[in-house]
C-alpha cells in the first residue's frame, strides 16, 4: 500500500487545510491518489472540480462556452475561467448543464464575462477528489471550493478588502426557458434556472447563502441595470447579478450554494440538511472521507504511479450516475410532476449505450444497491415516462444513441441475483420498449432487418437490438415466461441479416440487396459513430454462431488479427469519436471495447493479454490528455478498472467475466455483503504480462488449466483469483473448457438476398435472389402480396421489365420461415443520360449519375443516403435529353441542415445547349434559403423560361463556403445536397 504524501507530512499546503492530523482521514488517502485533470485535456470531455461520490452538485470552472471539446465546461488548454457553475458532465460528447454561474471579480461589476471572467495559470491550480482550487490573475483572487451531496461550498480570498464582487449568471451557456432571483434577506438569494440544451427541458432550482451580509447590489435584466430589492423576486429569461460585501477585517468570505430538482424550499432543505456551518475544512474532510469510502472498496498493491492512473479511473466511474432528488425524497419525474422516492435514491444521467458495456458490470461488483437504485429509478422512469430510458439526463429524455440499453442494465442485474425491484414489471418495462414502432424497430420486427434505406445507422441498430433482445430473452427465460423467452430469443438473431459471410463483414442492406459499394474501413451513416470493422464482431450474445458462420475458429483469429493489424486508416467521413486506433480496433470508442477479449474463444488468449497489457499500458496516463476517447460518463474508465483487475465481462447478462491479464500485485475488492474478493498475480512484471496459470481458491480448485472465465457468484462468495504471470504466451490449448457465449436454438432463418443492383432501371432488369443457409427453398411474388409456401418457387434468374414490388422469403427443410425480403424497383421511361462534372461523396452516392434523374427523392432524414451530397467542390451535371426538346422549366431539388453542415448553394444556374459545346443560360438563383434557418428542410430550384428548344442541361450550383463563426463547426466546409433534376 502507498502512504500518501498528504499523510506522513500530516498538513496540506493549500490556505485552510493546515495541521490536519493523519487520523482525521483513511490510512491510504485514496482521494489524494485521483488526478482530476485527467481527461480534462484532448478529448476526455472530464472536469476538474469538487463533487462527491453520484454527487448532485459538480462544483467546476468553465473555461470554455461551446464546441465539441467544451461539452465538460472544461479544456486544459484553455488559460481563462469564466466563472464557477455547480453541474457539469463527465466526458459525454454533446454539452450541457454548467448552471448556476458564480464568479468573484475584482473592479467595476459587469455583466460582459469577458470583464469578470479572468486568465489563470495552472501553476496555481490544484485539484483532488472532493477539493479544487485556482489563483485567478484579475484580482490575485484566491479560491477553493468542495461540496456534500447537495450543495457547493465556495472559499474566496480577496486580495483588496475593498474592491471584491461576486457576480451570478444565470445567462451563462445553454438557452434559457425561464429563470428566477430573489434576494431574501442580507445574506440569502434564491432562484429557478430552466434551460434548453440536451435536456429540452432542465429545472435547477437554488438557494445561496453568504457568510457575510451583502452591502451593495445590482441586477443586470436583460443586460440593464437594475436595484434589487428584498423579497422582489425577478423573473425574466436574461438574469445576472452582482453583490459585494465588507471585507476591511477579513479578506475572506464564503458561499454555500444549494441544488434542488423540486424547489427553492428543497434546496434550502438540502443546504440545512447537509452543509448548515461554515467549517469549509471540516467539509473538504468530509468530502474525503467519503471518497477514501468510496474507492478504498478496491484495495490495490502496486507502482504509485499505476496507482493514480487507477484511482482515477475508479473514480471516473463514481462521480455518475448523480442523484437527483432532495433529501425527503423529492424529485420532478418524467412526467414533469414532482415524485416522492421511497425506499430507494433517485438518481439521473445514464449514458447507458455507454455505460452498459463495463460500467454496469463493474457496478454490480462494486455497487450492488445502488444498481438496485439505478433499476428502481428506470422503473419509475418508465411508469412516469411511459419508456424505460436510453439516455436520460436531468429527468428528461434525450433520444440520444441506440439501442435500448437500460435492459442489458436490468437483465445483468437479474442474473446475477441483485434485488432489481418488481421483475415482472421489469419484463413488461423491457418488452415494451422492444416494441415500440420508432428508430427503425417498425422494420426490424416486419423484415428481422434494418436497411440503410429505412432508417440510419441500420447496421449497429440491427446488431444493438438484436443483443438487447437476448437480454430481454435471458430474463423471461428466468421468470419462467417460454412464450416470450422464443420471442425474443429468435430476434436475438436477427444480426444475421446482415452479416455478409462472402466477405466476413457486416454490411448494410438496401433494397434487399446489399449495399454496394462497399469498405469496410468507411465511417458512413450506416453505423453509429464506427465501421464496419468495428461492428462486425458485434454479436456477445452469440459469439459461437458467428464463429461458425465466419468458418471457424481459425478463421476467427485471423478476422481479429487483421483488425489488429490493418491501417489505421479510416476513409468516408471524419469522425472525431473514433481515437485510440490499433489497426481498425477503436478503444476510444465503446463498440470496439470487448473485441480484444474474444480471442479467448478462439484458441488464442495470449492475444488477448498482450492486447489488454498494450492498451492498459499505451491508452491510460495520469496526465490531462490520459484518456484516448470520452470518458463517456465512466465507461472509458470502467474498461480499465475491470481489465486492470484482469478480467472484462464480454456479455453482460450471464455471470461470466472473461479473464485477461491483471495489472498489479493484488487487488481486494471489499464487498457490500462483508466478504472480500481477492486477485492475486504472481511473478507479475513489465514483461511478464502472460498468463500462464490460474487458480481459484486453492490448488484443488483450478480454473487456469480449462477455463478462461470467473464466474460473478465466485467472486461473492469471497473468493481468491491467483495468476501465474511468465514472459511467454502459455499454450493455447490448456484453456480447453472457456464456455462461448452461444444460442442454441435452431429454426431462424436468414433472409433471402434479392441481388438487383439498384432501384431504377431502364428497359428490362436481372434479378437473382439467393440465400446462404443451406436446405432452404426460396419463394416469392412479383406483385406487392405476401409470399408463402405457395407462391412461385425461386429456380432462375428474374427479367424484370416494369416497375414493381418484389418480395421473397427463405423456408427451411423443418419448415421454418424468414422475414420477407423486399425489392422495390422503378422503371424509368425517359432514356436520359447524366454526366457529373464534379465527383461527390461516395457515401451520399443517391444510386450515382442516373440517381439524379430517376424520379425517386430523398427525405429530410438524410442520413438514410438518399442524397447526392459534395463537399469542397461544387456541384455540376450536364443531362443529355438524347434529342432537341422545348424546355420552359428546370427544377433541381436541395436539402439543408445547417446544424449538420448541409447548406443550400450560394448560387444556382442552369444553362442549355443544343449541342453540348455552346451553352445559354436560361435563369440562375442565389441565397435561396438563408443559413441561419437551422429547420431540416427540402428546398426546390425552380428555373422557368421562355421555351427553348436545347438537347443538353447543365447545372451548376457553388458551394455556400466554410460554415460561419456562430456555428459549432465554424470555419469547416459546408455540403451542397442535391437530389432530382426534374425538366419541363
Amino acid at each position: 500500500m502507498i502512504i500518501s504524501t498528504f499523510c506522513r507530512k500530516c498538513l496540506v499546503t493549500v490556505s485552510c487545510l493546515v495541521a490536519i492530523t493523519c487520523t482525521a482521514i483513511a490510512q491510504v488517502n485514496y482521494a489524494k491518489l485521483v488526478n482530476p485533470f485527467v481527461g480534462t485535456g484532448g478529448h476526455g470531455h472530464t472536469y476538474p472540480g469538487a463533487t462527491l461520490p453520484h454527487g448532485m452538485v459538480q462544483l467546476s470552472p468553465d473555461t470554455r462556452l461551446e464546441g465539441w471539446d467544451g461539452c465538460g465546461g472544461y479544456h486544459y488548454d484553455d488559460q481563462y475561467i469564466y466563472g464557477f457553475t455547480h453541474t457539469h458532465l463527465s466526458g459525454t460528447g454533446i454539452p450541457d448543464y454548467c448552471d448556476i454561474l458564480l464568479m468573484p471579480m475584482a473592479g467595476k461589476p459587469s455583466a460582459d464575462n469577458k470583464v469578470y471572467g479572468s486568465s489563470f495559470s495552472h501553476q496555481n491550480e490544484q485539484a483532488w477528489a472532493g477539493y479544487y482550487s485556482v489563483l485567478l490573475n484579475k484580482g490575485n483572487i484566491k479560491t477553493e471550493f468542495t461540496a456534500t451531496e447537495r450543495v457547493g461550498m465556495h472559499h474566496y480570498t480577496f486580495s483588496s478588502d475593498d474592491d471584491n464582487t461576486i457576480i451570478i449568471d444565470l445567462k451563462h451557456r445553454d438557452e434559457v426557458l425561464a429563470s428566477t432571483l430573489k434576494l431574501e434577506d442580507a445574506y440569502t438569494v434564491s432562484g429557478m434556472r430552466r434551460s434548453k440544451s440536451w435536456a429540452q427541458n432542465q429545472y435547477v432550482y437554488f438557494v445561496i447563502k453568504f457568510s457575510k451580509p451583502i452591502i451593495n447590489k445590482g441586477l443586470w435584466n436583460n443586460e440593464q441595470l437594475t436595484t434589487l430589492a428584498v423579497n422582489n423576486e425577478i423573473d425574466s429569461k436574461n438574469i445576472k447579478a452582482f453583490f459585494q460585501f465588507d471585507l476591511k477585517k477579513d479578506k475572506n468570505i464564503y458561499v454555500k450554494v444549494a441544488l434542488s430538482p423540486v424547489s427553492v424550499e428543497g434546496a434550502k432543505r438540502n443546504l440545512n440538511a447537509e452543509l448548515p456551518g461554515w467549517d469549509f475544512q471540516k467539509t473538504t474532510l468530509a468530502a474525503m472521507a467519503k471518497w477514501n469510502k468510496a474507492l478504498g472498496k478496491i484495495e490495490v498493491k502496486g507502482d504509485k504511479e499505476k496507482l493514480k492512473i487507477f484511482y482515477t479511473a475508479l473514480y471516473h466511474t463514481e462521480v455518475v450516475p448523480n442523484i437527483n432528488m432532495d433529501v425527503d425524497g423529492q424529485y420532478k419525474g418524467m412526467d414533469n410532476n414532482i415524485h416522492k422516492a421511497v425506499g430507494f435514491t433517485y438518481y439521473s444521467v445514464f449514458s447507458l449505450w455507454d455505460t452498459y458495456r463495463g460500467a454496469h458490470p463493474l457496478y454490480t461488483i462494486v455497487d450492488q444497491q445502488r444498481t438496485t437504485d439505478y433499476i428502481k429509478t428506470f422503473l419509475t422512469q418508465y411508469k412516469e415516462g411511459g419508456r424505460l430510458p436510453v439516455w436520460e439526463l436531468a429527468s428528461n429524455e434525450t433520444e440520444c444513441m441506440i439501442g435500448y440499453h437500460s435492459v442489458p442494465v436490468i437483465a445483468d442485474a437479474y442474473a446475477k441475483g441483485i434485488n432489481i425491484g418488481n421483475p415482472a414489471m421489469a419484463l413488461q418495462a423491457m418488452q415494451h420498449s422492444a416494441n415500440l414502432d420508432h428508430f427503425g424497430l417498425s422494420f426490424l420486427k416486419q423484415q428481422a432487418v434494418i436497411q440503410s434505406d429505412d432508417e440510419q445507422e441500420s447496421v449497429s441498430k440491427t446488431l444493438e437490438y438484436a443483443y438487447d433482445d437476448w437480454c430481454i430473452a435471458q430474463t423471461a427465460k428466468l421468470l419462467g415466461n417460454t412464450s416470450i423467452y422464443n420471442t425474443f430469443i429468435k430476434r436475438a438473431q436477427n444480426y444475421k441479416n446482415v452479416f455478409d459471410s462472402k466477405l466476413g463483414y457486416m454490411r448494410p442492406r438496401k433494397n434487399g440487396d446489399w449495399l454496394s459499394p462497399f469498405d469496410p474501413k468507411e465511417v458512413n451513416n450506416n453505423y453509429t459513430e464506427a465501421n464496419s470493422w468495428q461492428y462486425s464482431f458485434y454479436m456477445p450474445q452469440d459469439v459461437g454462431t458467428y464463429i461458425k458462420m465466419l468458418g471457424g475458429v481459425d478463421k476467427m483469429a485471423q478476422q481479429l488479427n487483421t483488425l489488429f493489424t490493418t491501417t489505421t486508416a479510416t476513409t468516408g467521413r471524419e469522425q472525431s469519436d473514433i481515437t485510440g486506433l490499433i489497426g481498425q480496433y477503436a478503444h476510444g470508442n465503446e463498440p470496439s471495447h470487448h473485441i480484444a477479449y474474444l480471442y479467448n474463444y478462439c484458441n488464442a488468449p495470449n492475444k488477448t493479454q498482450q492486447l489488454v497489457h498494450q492498451i492498459c499500458s499505451e491508452f491510460y496516463k495520469n496526465t490531462p490528455d490520459g484518456l484516448i476517447g470520452n470518458e463517456d460518463c465512466g465507461q472509458m474508465s470502467a474498461w480499465y478498472v475491470l481489465s486492470a483487475m484482469g478480467f472484462y465481462q464480454v456479455t453482460p447478462g450471464t455471470t461470466l467475466y472473461n479473464i485477461g491479464t491483471p495489472a498489479f500485485e493484488q487487488v481486494l475488492v471489499h464487498l457490500e455483503n462483508g466478504k472480500t474478493f481477492t486477485i492475486k498475480a504472481n511473478n507479475l512484471s513489465g514483461n511478464n504480462y502472460y498468463v500462464g496459470q490460474i487458480k481459484l481458491n486453492n490448488a484443488n480448485q483450478t480454473i487456469a488449466t480449462n477455463n478462461l472465465q470467473i464466474d460473478y457468484k465466485d467472486m461473492m462468495k469471497g473468493a481468491t483469483l491467483v495468476f501465474g504471470m511468465t514472459d511467454k504466451p502459455a499454450s493455447a490449448n490448456i484453456f480447453t473448457n472457456t464456455m462461448v457465449p452461444t444460442i442454441k436454438e435452431d429454426g431462424f432463418v436468414i433472409n433471402p438476398i434479392i441481388e438487383g443492383a439498384g432501384t431504377s432501371f431502364r428497359g428490362n432488369k436481372n434479378v437473382a435472389i439467393t440465400t446462404v443457409q443451406p436446405n432452404c427453398t426460396i419463394y416469392y411474388t412479383e406483385d406487392g402480396t405476401v409470399p408463402t409456401t405457395k407462391s412461385d418457387v425461386y429456380k432462375n434468374e428474374l427479367i424484370i421489365n416494369k416497375s414493381l414490388a418484389l418480395k421473397a422469403i427463405a423456408v427451411d427443410d423443418k419448415g421454418n420461415s424468414s422475414a420477407i425480403t423486399t425489392a422495390i424497383y422503378k422503371k424509368i421511361d425517359n432514356n436520359w443520360t447524366v454526366t457529373l462534372n464534379s465527383k461527390y461523396e461516395q457515401m451520399y452516392d443517391a444510386g450515382g449519375a442516373e440517381g439524379l434523374v430517376d424520379g425517386i427523392r430523398g427525405s429530410t432524414n438524410w442520413r438514410k443516403g438518399n442524397w447526392q451530397g459534395y463537399q469542397k467542390t461544387d456541384f455540376s451535371a450536364m443531362v443529355d435529353l438524347k434529342t432537341a426538346t422545348n424546355i420552359s422549366e428546370v427544377t433541381i431539388g436541395f436539402m439543408q441542415d445547417t446544424r449538420a453542415w448541409i447548406v443550400m448553394p450560394k448560387a444556382i444556374k442552369v444553362e442549355v445547349s443544343l449541342d453540348g459545346q455552346q451553352f445559354t443560360t436560361i435563369g440562375s438563383l442565389q441565397n435561396i434559403l438563408p443559413i441561419e434557418d437551422l429547420e431540416a428542410q427540402l428546398k426546390s430550384a425552380v428555373i422557368k423560361c421562355n421555351p427553348t428548344s436545347a438537347r443538353y442541361v447543365r447545372v451548376t450550383a457553388l458551394q455556400y463556403g466554410k460554415l460561419p463563426s456562430w456555428h459549432e463547426g465554424a470555419g469547416g466546409d459546408t455540403h451542397i445536397f442535391v437530389d432530382e433534376i426534374e425538366i419541363k
